[in-house]
């Protein structure tokens, strides 16, 4: 429907005072035009993503672990501090992992705790944020993923994010 007859439409249709047709095709426009801020609204949030590719090794832990076992994935950070990716590892069995607050070298405080998904793969939990403080530390370089074994319940296998 060009513009005109679309015009031409409603102006007939509100002759007939607002005619259940009327209402049912501004409904749908309405929905339209929803619709699309929505996706503009969430294209926006994750404009500024960074998206962090993640090689985790034991020889990267506080202290250096020898380990034959590894890690690798994605980790997006986005502008609003939202938090979403995966890593899967091979030659370990890990029991838990994180993403910690703190330097290379240094040991911090868990922020985030990865689901684990299966075997050899540990995911960010839906809905997962970091705090102003928080992406200001991974702007910095200041967090870190890792994953913990039975033997090294401090973390067997480390990588920092690297913004």
């Amino acid at each position: 429907m060009t513009v005109k007859q679309e015009t031409t439409w409603i102006i007939e249709a509100l002759k007939t005072e607002w005619s259940d047709q009327f209402i049912e095709y501004m409904k749908n426009r309405m929905l339209a035009v929803a619709a699309a801020g929505a996706l503009l609204v969430a294209a926006a949030g994750m404009a500024g993503a960074k998206d962090v590719a993640v090689s985790l090794t034991g020889d990267q832990e506080v202290p250096a672990v020898t380990s034959a076992a590894k890690g690798t994935g994605k980790i997006t950070i986005g502008d609003d501090g939202s938090v979403s990716g995966s890593i899967k590892t091979t030659g370990i069995m890990g029991v838990a992992a994180h993403i910690h607050e703190a330097p290379a070298g240094k040991n911090g405080p868990p922020v985030i705790t990865l689901e684990k998904k299966g075997d050899s793969e540990w995911a960010v939990p839906a809905g997962a944020k970091l705090t102003d403080a928080q992406i200001a530390s991974f702007k910095a370089g200041n967090l870190y993923v890792n994953v913990h074994s039975a033997d090294h319940k401090g973390g067997e296998i480390r990588t920092q994010l690297k913004p």
